[in-house]
């Protein structure tokens, strides 16, 4: 009798965007997973051993440890029938140079959350709508990123749009503004099943107590949004 495959464990941080990647496309290609959340302030001592990097998403699959949400992800769809990627060559490192671009997003989000001056806050705020701007310039015809089927560098800007749920309770900053098509791009991913099961329950209400605790522009603005 064959032993049955092993179930990947997804190790995963609440708020972290590169594990929600990770969790849209394993829900997508249909792979049964579990999750174990991790506090990433306190790392626990096992975690240390197996994760190089320190960070997550780390997916164990018996013996072997998967690091860097990249490689997790193009895994699950090398060993999972069909693929998220399209077939033809160009297309497909088309939509990986849009991947690698989505990271430079998150990373400038990040920035954006963390400016502590209201120069850099501004200047941080330019350069996000900028890069939408150049997302705009990208998308294909119907309603996701490349036509009407769902593929991994769809994954990638759910996970960018979810953060806005929350910044837009705080304030208009203007990101998508002028942008024709991407509030339908948005709106069309933000209802997607993979894409709303990829948090955890209450994760707004997580993610807004991040911003009111950052010393930072963002966190003085939702600090008077409570207060008002």
């Amino acid at each position: 009798m064959n032993a049955a495959p092993e179930v990947p464990e997804l190790i995963s941080f609440g708020l972290c965007p590169y594990v929600q990647r990770a969790i849209i496309v394993l829900t997508e290609k249909g792979v049964a997973h579990r999750r174990t959340y991790i506090d990433l302030a306190n790392k626990p001592d096992w975690f240390r051993e197996i994760s190089p990097l320190s960070k997550v998403p780390a997916m164990r699959i018996g013996d072997v440890t998967l690091f860097e949400s990249a490689v997790i992800c193009e895994y699950i769809d090398e060993v999972t029938p069909g693929s998220l990627h399209p077939a033809d060559p160009v297309r497909r490192a088309k939509h990986r140079s849009w991947i690698e671009f989505g990271s430079s997003i998150l990373a400038s989000i990040a920035g954006f959350y963390s400016a502590r001056t209201p120069s850099e806050f501004e200047e941080k705020r330019q350069a996000l709508a900028a890069k939408f701007a150049w997302v705009e310039g990208h998308l294909g015809d119907g309603g996701l990123f490349d036509g009407d089927d769902f593929h991994m560098v769809d994954a990638v800007y759910a996970t960018i749009f979810r953060y806005f749920d929350v910044i837009e309770r705080i304030g208009d900053f203007g990101a998508f503004e002028g942008l024709a098509r991407m509030p339908a791009y948005r709106r069309a991913l933000m209802v997607r099943p993979s894409v709303v099961q990829a948090v955890m329950p209450g994760y707004q209400e997580d993610l807004f107590a991040f911003f009111l605790r950052r010393d930072s522009q963002l966190g003085d603005l939702a600090r008077a949004r409570m207060v008002a």
